[in-house]
């Protein structure tokens, strides 16, 4: 099921009457990437993005619309459970697809964590091709751009792109602030209230950013981007373990105040690099 989703977070948190952070950067995250991308892709493109997000009947998922590019940002997330008319997963093939486990206890290498494409970063290269090519069938274009607007941001959320052999931290129970760990675990945490804080923080990440800072940000290949995403989880194990990556898991970790401040320009960063660099690929494949 969602990789990115801690059930027991959201249950907790509804029971109190709030809006579930836990699931945040499922939408939230997801979108403001998106949001990005659109405000700083060319004319040509957004038109382009238009036109095919209008064809999202091909997909045959009215339970998930993909009409608009938020819409289409969290369309690979809400596709999860849907099943055929014998029961069967739809897009189960596609499960693997949203992360890549490369050890941030090693040496960088996306070969263990990439076998016969199962990846996040091969996918979004894969859907790139896919969409600058006109002669891919309508219906597999449609779906290649959902499935690339969504891939860029999860590959931009740290934990999708490094772990410990831990599900990219699902298995390490964390406190966020106040919270408890029935409610958090290390993923959830940078899925959910760290990206809620980090998006709201200002000023507006959403805006178009200069030439310039367009050009260094989106440079480089889908595989450095992977790199340097390795690097921030590397980050984030190491600020939830007292400074050491690799050092001992304890029972649950403590995100306090003060840890919490120190990752808020990480995840900010990430989510910024994440629209830039979607807006990049999809001047590349539609522009």
């Amino acid at each position: 099921m969602k990789r990115f989703i801690l059930a027991a977070a959201s249950s907790a948190l509804a029971v109190i009457g709030l809006a579930s952070p836990a699931t945040a950067f499922w939408e939230y995250g997801h979108q403001t990437v998106a949001q990005i991308a659109y405000a700083n892709v060319t004319p040509k493109t957004k038109a382009a993005i238009r036109r095919l997000l209008a064809q999202q009947a091909l997909l045959d998922t009215p339970e998930c619309p993909a009409g608009t590019i938020e819409q289409a940002s969290v369309w690979a997330d809400c596709i999860k459970p849907l099943k055929t008319a014998d029961g069967k997963s739809r897009f189960g093939f596609a499960y693997s697809w949203h992360y890549q486990n490369a050890d941030v206890c090693a040496p960088f290498d996306l070969t263990p964590a990439c076998k016969d494409g199962d990846c996040v970063s091969a996918q979004i290269d894969r859907d790139v091709t896919l969409l600058h090519d006109r002669a891919t069938a309508p219906k597999d274009r449609v779906q290649a751009l959902a499935f690339l607007i969504h891939f860029v941001g999860d590959l931009h959320q740290p934990l999708h792109a490094g772990d410990r052999h831990d599900k990219g931290g699902n298995d390490v129970k964390a406190d966020y602030g106040i919270y408890g760990p029935a409610r958090f675990n290390l993923h959830s945490v940078w899925d959910g209230p760290l990206a809620e804080r980090a998006i709201s923080t200002p000023p507006s990440l959403v805006r178009r950013y200069p030439a310039a800072e367009r050009a260094k940000i989106g440079a480089g290949t889908v595989v450095d981007w992977s790199r340097e995403s390795w690097a921030a989880s590397h980050t984030a194990y190491a600020a939830a373990l007292g400074g050491d990556a690799c050092g001992t898991v304890p029972a649950r970790v403590e995100m306090d105040d003060a840890t919490i401040a120190k990752m808020v320009p990480v995840s900010r960063e990430e989510i910024r690099r994440g629209g830039i660099r979607l807006a990049k690929l999809l001047d590349k494949a539609l522009g």
